[in-house]
């Protein structure tokens, strides 16, 4: 399966899962207190995290792939990070980043 992934800053982690939630129609798949959380659904790999000097600003965007190996960044001719991973490699990055997950 590949899912469109879409990243972004928060200002209020707690109250944006709450809304992101509604919106999406489920609880997140992971979340690190404070830090990150993470939805998958069907089609959309969606992330956010703790940010409030950015809030509201696109991270990075890409697609989670089940037939990607690891984890691979690139750049697009506009500057805008695009990310490819499994969904094993994309949990793996997870925890060298923000901490082991809470899975909801």
């Amino acid at each position: 399966m590949k899912r469109f992934h879409i990243a972004l800053a928060v200002g209020d982690l707690k109250a944006s899962i709450a809304d992101y939630s509604v919106r999406l129609g489920q609880p997140p798949n992971a979340v690190v207190d404070g830090k990150y959380a993470m939805w998958r659904t069907d089609l959309l790999n969606f992330s956010i995290n703790q940010n409030p000097e950015r809030a509201g600003q696109l991270r990075h965007i890409g697609f989670e792939d089940d037939a990607a190996e690891g984890f691979a960044s690139t750049r697009d001719v506009n500057g805008l990070e695009w990310e490819h991973f499994s969904t094993h490699a994309q949990d793996e990055r997870i925890v060298e980043m923000y901490g082991t997950p809470v899975r909801a």
